[in-house]
């Protein structure tokens, strides 16, 4: 299963939260990311709710086709020249990446320090389902301090609901020895969760798993959020005239005219995951395990910016190379209508700071519904994914996300907690 952007962040302590938004009167920094894709759509598994795997049809891939040397040449090359931060961070990710071999990785390493700049870190990370992880590849990742972002949904019979393999058979103790072996070998990594249908109604038990059962300090808690036309009609080029009101039963799974896939979650029961877990982590894990979501919230309410995509007020800053060279401007928008260039025609630097891509990444706050521009949850919210607008405000305005009603209870039940959190880590700074 291809899940969202896998970028660590760094704690509060240390993070300089510049890599997302830009700041007042700069726009753009010369910082981005992009998520490389060397095996395009390509898996060893089937998940259900795999977003990604119709890409292989819809983007004319051919079966089999990876990533050539010459590709992953001009890419390091290109990625590295473009980058003035003090960390070049390369991401990994698919379709399943482990699918290319370890050969192709050494490889990388390879080119990474034939092009490393003096004075620059290189690092790495790489999101996979964990199936095809040997011990010869947590030797790898350990010696190379590779960060692993390891998918896994929670408890056997959770992640075995939609986490299945070619044949359709459960993954649960694959990624369970993948598991032992990273902790064997001292691989640093994370979890990643997908928030679906099932699992939202299990927070504690989810949450306790990936912090007690397999022992992730740092977890990323994604919502599965699929439209039913997800597979060929790209976000932002749907039907004005299908969408429907917040809280109707169209808007929720399940219904035979839903708008959403029966996989996705249910926008309550995202609040309820995220109130559920987040009393969990403040009275058991503060300081102790890091959340992405709760994480970046701490943040804002400190009054900086936000380490994720998904909450700042601008995007367009995290691209998707797939396997051929070809860029896109972001990992959800992977359709024809997104496709910026390619990097034999352009290079990195010019596409992503083109004037295509900067009209993307700005509308994410030029195009928000006066119904979350009038909230007060707006400063740490900005109406998340713009992939996931597909519903409409209570006065009928389209563009409204369809996990709203989840992020308001949430952030009316956490707001105390995180300013008396704010309070704790800097006085001066909170209200």
């Amino acid at each position: 299963m291809k899940q969202s952007t896998f970028v660590p962040l760094a704690p509060l302590s240390t993070s300089r939260g510049d890599e997302q938004a830009p700041p007042s009167g700069a726009r753009f920094k010369r910082r981005f990311h992009v998520m490389a894709k060397p095996t395009g759509s390509a898996c060893n598994l089937d998940c259900t709710y795999c977003f990604y795997l119709h890409k292989e049809a819809l983007l004319e891939q051919r079966r089999g086709k990876f990533m050539s040397d010459r590709t992953l040449e001009t890419f390091i090359q290109q990625y590295i020249e473009a980058q003035d931060g003090e960390s070049i961070v390369f991401s990994w990710q698919g379709g399943e990446p482990t699918l290319m071999g370890l050969d192709f990785f050494r490889r990388v390493v390879e080119l990474q320090a034939k092009y490393a700049p003096s004075g620059q870190r290189i690092e790495n990370n790489l999101q996979t389902n964990g199936v095809a992880l040997t011990d010869d590849w947590c030797i790898f990742l350990n010696e190379n301090n590779w960060l692993v972002g390891l998918s896994i949904d929670g408890p056997r019979d959770l992640h075995d609901a939609y986490r299945v393999s070619r044949s359709g058979k459960p993954t649960f103790y694959q990624v369970m020895r993948a598991v032992e072996r990273i902790h064997s070998h001292g691989v640093n990594f994370n979890a990643l969760t997908v928030v679906n249908r099932i699992n939202a109604r299990r927070p504690v038990d989810v949450y306790r798993f990936l912090t007690r059962e397999i022992g992730a300090t740092y977890v990323q808690f994604n919502p599965c959020v699929e439209p039913r036309t997800f597979r060929n009609v790209a976000p932002q080029f749907w039907d004005d005239a299908t969408i429907p009101e917040v809280g109707s039963a169209r808007a929720r799974p399940g219904g035979e005219d839903s708008i959403v896939t029966d996989w996705s979650v249910d926008p309550d029961d995202w609040g309820y995951f995220l109130t559920r877990t987040f009393d969990e982590w403040y009275r058991h894990d503060l300081g102790r395990v890091l959340v992405n979501l709760f994480e970046t919230a701490v943040a804002q309410t400190l009054g900086m910016p936000s380490q994720l995509c998904i909450t700042a007020p601008f995007c367009g800053k995290g691209l998707a190379m797939e396997h051929d060279g070809r860029v896109y401007s972001c990992d959800h928008y992977v359709y024809p209508e997104y496709e910026l260039s390619d990097i034999f025609d352009r290079p990195l630097n010019e596409i992503a700071f083109s004037e295509r891509q900067k009209v993307f990444g700005f509308a994410k706050k030029d195009t928000l519904p006066k119904y979350c521009r009038e909230c007060s949850h707006l400063n740490l919210c900005w109406g998340e994914c713009p992939k996931n607008r597909i519903v409409r405000a209570p006065d009928g305005e389209t563009g409204l996300n369809y996990l709203c009603p989840g992020i308001r209870a949430f952030h009316a039940h956490a707001g105390p907690r995180l300013r008396q959190i704010a309070r704790s880590i800097a006085p001066s700074s909170a209200g």
